[in-house]
């Protein structure tokens, strides 16, 4: 399972798990399950994450961990 800085990134930005759902078109859970490393995200919802924040990919997480 990737690491991410899902949650401070969010936090920073001010934006509540639901309001980060609906920009990238997933529930509140998927975000819920993603900040506790519980989840995977697709490329495409990665992607759209990353955009979001206007970061890359590698800057919300981490492929290090990836085997």
């Amino acid at each position: 399972v990737l690491k991410n800085r899902l949650k401070v990134a969010r936090a920073e930005k001010g934006l509540s798990q639901g309001d980060l759902a609906q920009l990238v078109g997933v529930s509140r859970q998927t975000i819920m399950q993603l900040e506790r490393n519980r989840y995977n995200p697709s490329m495409m919802l990665a992607y759209g994450i990353a955009k979001v924040f206007d970061v890359t990919i590698e800057d919300l997480f981490d492929f290090s961990e990836v085997q």
